[in-house]
């Protein structure tokens, strides 16, 4: 039986954020929902995918606590791969991603820490770290 990873972050406008991850990582919208309060990223084998806080809310009700990107950082991340983590974190700080943590090499690896405009925190780490 073949099984599918999702993640699904809450965040306050999808098509915002969508567009976010493609100027700052090349990332693409595999899908958008006509109303727009979910999409998901083209990224591979595990969907990544985003829904507004009200969706949440409905489902949820009180079991529901919404994260905001001025808060610290919440318990996970994402781990994007590149060939150059250097251009990748100025790149993604160019299109309004926050600095979190500059690039560093530690041996043959290499690895930067930012924050997305929705608040998640994403590594940005060389490729031969996976």
């Amino acid at each position: 039986m073949s099984q599918v990873i999702k993640m699904v972050i809450y965040v306050e406008d999808v098509p915002e954020v969508l567009d976010f991850y493609y100027q700052a990582f090349g990332l693409t919208t595999a899908h958008l929902s006509e109303m727009g309060d979910y999409g998901e990223l083209d990224t591979g084998e595990i969907v990544v995918g985003f829904a507004t806080h009200p969706l949440a809310q409905s489902q949820f009700k009180q079991n529901y606590i919404r994260s905001h990107p001025k808060q610290p950082a919440l318990g996970y991340e994402l781990v994007i791969s590149c060939t150059n983590v250097f251009e990748a974190y100025d790149k993604a700080v160019e299109a309004g991603a926050e600095p979190y943590c500059p690039p560093s090499i530690r041996g043959s690896d290499c690895k930067g820490y930012v924050r997305a405009i929705e608040g998640t925190l994403i590594a940005l780490v060389s490729i031969t770290e996976q």
